[in-house]
C-alpha cells in the first residue's frame, strides 16, 4: 500500500458493524487494530519484515536495559495510549515506573514517556509529523523516528529541539531512559 492508498475511516464511512464513537467510548470498547485521531478510526496496516527487524533491533536492547535497571516497562506495537484527544499505537513505547497505571487491563490513559515510530512505506510525512507533535503536546518527553530508507533516527524533545542521527551516531535514552545507548547502525542491520 502506498501513501495515496491509505484509507481513513471517517464517522460517515464507518463499516456498518463499527458504530460512531467518541474517544472515551473508543477507549472503553474492545475494538482493536485502529488508531483514533480527531474522530476518525485509522486501521493499522500489517508491517513489513524490514519494519519488524528494525523494531526488534531496538526493542531487544532497550527492554534488556530497562528491566536490568528497573526503570519501568517497554511495550510492543500492539499497546495503545491516549495521547491528548487521540488514541495512538506507537511501534515501541516506554513508560517509567512512576507513570505505570495500577489498572493494566485497559489501554494507557497517559502518553508514553518515550514513543518510537518506525516509518513505513505507507506513512505520509504529514501523518508522521502530526503523531510526533501530538505525543510531545500530550507530555511525551522523547520521540524517536526511525527512517529505514535513510537509516537515520530523528530525536524529538520538543517542537524546536530536534536532532538527526546518522549511522555513525549513538542513540541515547538521555534522562528519559537513563543509561541506555545504542549505535544507530545496529538498528538497521
Amino acid at each position: 500500500m502506498n501513501a495515496q492508498e491509505v484509507q481513513y475511516i471517517t464517522p460517515n464511512s464507518l463499516p456498518p458493524d463499527i458504530p460512531q464513537m467518541t474517544l472515551e467510548e473508543f477507549l472503553e470498547s474492545d475494538l482493536e487494530g485502529y488508531e483514533y485521531i480527531k474522530g476518525e478510526l485509522i486501521p493499522m496496516a500489517p508491517t513489513s519484515v524490514e519494519h519488524g527487524d528494525i523494531s526488534m533491533n531496538l526493542i531487544t536492547p532497550l527492554n534488556g536495559h530497562v528491566r536490568a535497571n528497573q526503570l519501568g516497562r517497554v511495550y510492543a506495537p500492539d499497546t495503545g495510549f491516549q495521547v491528548g484527544d487521540r488514541f495512538l499505537i506507537p511501534d515501541i513505547a516506554f513508560i517509567s515506573t512512576d507513570n505505570r497505571p495500577t489498572d493494566r487491563s485497559k489501554a494507557f490513559k497517559v502518553p508514553p514517556d518515550l514513543a518510537v515510530e518506525v516509518v513505513s512505506p505507507s506513512d505520509t510525512l504529514n501523518r508522521i509529523q502530526e503523531k510526533v507533535f501530538a505525543y510531545l503536546e500530550a507530555g511525551t518527553q522523547l520521540v524517536w523516528l526511525l527512517e529505514p530508507r535513510s537509516k537515520t533516527v530523528t530525536v524529538y524533545r520538543s517542537e524546536t529541539d530536534i536532532t538527526l542521527l546518522t549511522r555513525n551516531d549513538t542513540l541515547s535514552g538521555e534522562e528519559v531512559v537513563e543509561g541506555f545507548t545504542c549505535q544507530v547502525a545496529e538498528l538497521f542491520e
